[in-house]
């Protein structure tokens, strides 16, 4: 399973993540890091619908993010 995770301390909650995701799963949390921003997360509930696009990670000016992809059985297709 692909996974998104967030560096929390780098993150200033810009939330530019929000506006490239095509699954739309990412969103503001409640949460503050020790700079005072609220940081972005996606609910454990909705990570599942995460594809590792990478979207997320390329937009972020603050390098906060981490994308996990999962490998793809050889010989598998797209469908």
């Amino acid at each position: 399973m692909s996974r998104v995770e967030f560096l929390d301390e780098r993150c200033k909650g810009c939330l530019l993540c929000t506006t490239v995701c095509p699954k739309q799963i990412i969103r503001q949390s409640d949460r503050f890091n020790q700079h005072g921003y609220k940081v972005a997360e996606v609910a454990a509930e909705d990570m599942e619908k995460c594809t590792g696009c990478t979207s997320c990670a390329l937009i972020c000016p603050d390098i906060a993010i981490r994308v996990f992809k999962t490998k793809k059985a050889k010989g598998a297709q797209d469908g």
